[in-house]
């Protein structure tokens, strides 16, 4: 668990830093020329299913509104704050999985210490009765 908070300190840490980078309107780590990429060269379509979460439909949306934008920086941010909320939902997931695995696990180990224990009480009634057994073969 110390590592899980330490990843996630670790990723909240870089988003912050990132928002505060790309929110400085001098901050240009690419120059982009807005009339050397144009809009028809880059039409996507982006079909979102029902099954999506908020997260990516959010980035879904983000990509087709930006594709056809004049203002490359604004897209190339927005892309990016959509993939840390992307990522940030895929760690969601995964530590919920882990959490339901730790679960499986113990729950078998639980149902095969329980399958040891009825065999062994199965084992000791089935002794007990050859015991009684023997004993009324004996009194006759």
């Amino acid at each position: 668990m110390n590592k899980f908070s330490k990843i996630l300190l670790s990723i909240a840490l870089i988003g912050a830093c990132s928002n505060f980078a790309f929110a400085e309107s001098s901050f240009t780590p690419l120059s982009f020329s807005d009339s050397t990429y144009s809009s028809s060269s880059n039409n996507t379509e982006v079909i979102a299913s029902s099954t999506t979460t908020p997260a990516i439909t959010k980035a879904n949306e983000v990509i087709s509104n930006t594709t056809g934008s004049k203002n490359m920086q604004g897209a190339i941010t927005q892309l990016d704050n959509a993939q840390v909320e992307v990522r940030n939902e895929l760690l969601k997931f995964k530590t919920k999985y882990a959490d339901v695995d730790a679960r499986y696990n113990n729950i078998k180990e639980e149902r095969a210490s329980l399958r040891k224990d009825i065999r062994a009480c199965e084992k000791k009634i089935r002794q007990l009765d050859n015991a009684k057994e023997k004993i009324r073969k004996n009194m006759q």
